[in-house]
């Protein structure tokens, strides 16, 4: 299993476009891939999960992912994450 944690740098957080486009990249891989935020945890495949979490640009959230793909599965994450709009 891998961790990684991030400070979202999305102009409008992880919101409707930009989730629905985290979610997407997500559902690409077989690994199974969590966002943690808090006490919150959801399954990063579910639209309904990340737009629950309301994740906004300067918040720290962790990314787990396991399975055969969970490296490409983490960078490929982090990297829509980090993106400065």
């Amino acid at each position: 299993m891998l961790v990684k944690d991030l400070t979202v740098k999305l102009k409008q957080g992880l919101h409707a476009r930009s989730a629905t486009q985290f979610v997407k990249a997500a559902a690409s891989f077989s690994s199974k891939i969590e966002i943690i935020k808090q006490d919150q945890k959801t399954d990063a495949k579910s639209i309904l999960g990340i737009m629950s979490m309301a994740v906004s640009k300067g918040e720290t959230i962790t990314l787990t992912a396991q399975g055969e793909d969970e490296r490409e599965a983490i960078d490929t994450l982090a990297k829509i994450l980090l993106e400065e709009e």
